[in-house]
């Protein structure tokens, strides 16, 4: 009885609490929508005065696309339930405008913890860059940079460190998680099947360490990252590569002290820094500043620029690569295409631009996105914008594209391919006590289930599967970039370059961020004045509602987890997989 009243009342509490959320949720769906249907409603946005500075406070994800969030009001649940972010679209545009603002003179930049890859770090620096060029100044402010953090800050006409802060200096490192020992206990067999000797995302369930070609091609582009960063930072601090590089041998850098004169220009609290910038803005002391924030700061929307009958539209493919409607984080083909066909058709778009910020997945749905793209190319540009990923899947998407540009630190390539079965059969009966007994009504019925290992000959049977889908996509590789698929071949076998290494050996055209890709499809389409439309088209209210239970979820175990979030979603990615697959090697932590 005890029993039963606790479970009855647990459910009530879990129902009473449930209602409540779904009523917050609701109301904030229906503000949402009430607001957006109302010219007169304007989003708030701060008063912007004379001698005014845009403050860009930096703590959190950098996603290639802002998210609207219908639940911005709810106070402290609005962060839990809406996804955070900043849009890398929305970031620039706002520096871009603030540029030719006259009442702005100048950008505080305040860094805390910044998730994000560093190509998006490079794009959003080189915009930051741009600004700078315009003669107004960026001051930089932080209690701890990482090494992320002081790359964009780097950037910066001053940058100003805590005193009792911290800046970390000494080199990339990028750390796989390995299976093998943790399956060989627990009696789990995995059987791979691939193509590419450089293909090692299946090496985490074969192996305790890299191999050695993985450990080849990972230095190769962690160097190459590495590098682009040291040159960009040596010409903006006027430091050498050399000794940038010995700074961090030596590690060198142990106290704010040790970084004044080369890496910072000042040690200074927060109050001070914003001293200077009065100084540096012409106001006293005594004077407040006008600080913009962010968020409150308005941009110019794409309907302002250009013409309504001449639209370049550019398509966000963000995400892992599956078949269907896709979800959070992931890219369904049937979604996909859609948008690709959508804007194929739409006689007012002139131009395509696909941005793309994926490891992979469905050998089978990239190739159904594939077409669609060679489809769209008959008719009007496609150029491609990669972002930190474009990879495995994520090249196959871009390589029949009319034109590509990368970041120099953009990770892609990783043309190859492969399969996974989990053999437990052992793990049941040995761990568990379990026993499989199964019935066929033919000899290989059940090939490609996970309760035994596949023979010799089933095994050729799964294998040369993978082999026709490796020499498909090294095909469509060779069709797309005017290359021999010899050649392709030579490059491929699953080896992961760096957007700067993919330029030399001809996988992507030009090293660039999106809005050089929106340029160029400006001037391959010839046209002059025109929108930017983004597509697909966001969640409603309404549609963000329903899908923000599976949401919550996620974002309530990678709170709780932290670092340990991505090996789970690896888990959870394996468990799932199904078909062969051209996806990266899973969850590469670069630090």
């Amino acid at each position: 009885m005890k029993q039963f009243f606790g479970a009855f009342f647990g459910s009530i509490l879990g129902i009473v609490f449930a209602t409540i959320i779904a009523v917050l949720l609701i109301i904030a769906a229906v503000k949402t929508s009430f607001s957006s249907n109302d010219s007169e409603q304007q989003e708030e946005v701060a008063v912007v005065k004379d001698n005014s500075v845009l403050k860009l406070t930096f703590e959190g994800a950098i996603i290639d696309r802002e998210k609207e969030n219908p639940f911005k009001d709810l106070g402290d649940l609005g962060p839990l339930l809406s996804s955070n972010g900043y849009g890398l679209n929305t970031l620039i545009s706002k520096i871009r405008n603030a540029k030719t603002d006259k009442k702005i003179k100048g950008i505080f930049l305040y860094t805390k913890t910044i998730d994000a890859g560093f190509a998006t770090i490079q794009e959003l620096r080189n915009a930051l860059d741009d600004f700078k060029k315009s003669g107004k100044f960026i001051y930089s402010y932080s209690e701890f940079y990482g090494q992320k953090e002081y790359y964009l800050a780097s950037v910066s006409n001053k940058i100003y460190l805590n005193p009792q802060g911290a800046l970390e200096w000494k080199g990339l490192s990028m750390s796989l998680l390995f299976f093998k020992n943790a399956f060989d206990k627990l009696g789990v067999e995995v059987q791979v099947f691939r193509h590419g000797k450089f293909k090692s995302a299946v090496e985490p369930f074969l192996m305790d360490k890299m191999s050695a070609s993985n450990r080849i091609q990972s230095e190769t582009f962690l160097n190459s990252i590495w590098n682009s960063m040291l040159v960009q930072i040596s010409i903006d601090r006027k430091i050498s590569i050399d000794n940038l590089n010995k700074m961090a041998n030596n590690l060198e850098i142990r106290f704010p002290e040790d970084a004044l004169g080369n890496l910072v220009d000042k040690v200074s609290y927060e109050d001070e820094v914003l001293s200077e910038i009065k100084t540096k803005i012409g106001i006293k002391e005594a004077d407040k500043i006008n600080l913009i924030e962010f968020d409150k700061y308005k941009s110019k929307s794409s309907t302002e620029l250009g013409s309504e009958t001449k639209k370049i539209a550019v398509i966000y493919a963000s995400g892992s690569i599956s078949g269907g409607q896709g979800g959070e984080d992931e890219i369904g083909s049937d979604a996909l295409c859609k948008t690709i066909k959508k804007a194929r058709l739409d006689e007012k778009i002139k131009a395509i631009v696909l941005r793309v910020n994926s490891p992979g997945g469905s050998a089978l749905a990239s190739d159904v996105i594939w077409r669609e793209v060679v489809l769209a190319k008959k008719i009007k540009p496609v150029i491609v914008s990669m972002g930190n990923l474009a990879a495995s899947g994520g090249y196959y998407i871009s390589c029949a594209a009319d034109y590509i540009f990368a970041q120099p630190n953009t990770i892609t390539g990783s043309i190859g391919v492969f399969g996974m079965i989990p053999n437990v059969k052992k793990a049941l009966d040995q761990k568990l006590g379990i026993n499989i007994d199964t019935v066929n009504t033919n000899l290989h019925s059940d090939v490609g289930g996970i309760f035994r290992s596949v023979s010799a000959s089933e095994y050729d049977y799964i294998q040369s599967g993978v082999e026709k889908v490796y020499d498909v996509f090294t095909m469509r590789v060779a069709e797309g970039r005017k290359m021999n698929q010899a050649d392709v071949d030579s490059i491929g076998q699953g080896r992961v370059w760096s957007g700067s290494d993919a330029l030399k050996i001809k996988l992507v055209d030009e090293l660039g961020g999106l809005n050089d890709a929106i340029a160029f499809a400006a001037k391959k389409a010839k046209v002059d004045l025109y929108n930017v439309i983004e597509l697909p088209k966001q969640k409603g209210p309404f549609d963000a509602l329903l899908g923000k239970e599976s949401e919550l979820e996620s974002k309530l175990i990678k709170n709780n987890l932290g670092l340990p979030y991505s090996f789970f979603k690896q888990l959870k990615k394996t468990v799932n997989m199904k078909g062969v697959q051209a996806r990266l090697p899973f969850e590469m932590q670069i630090e």
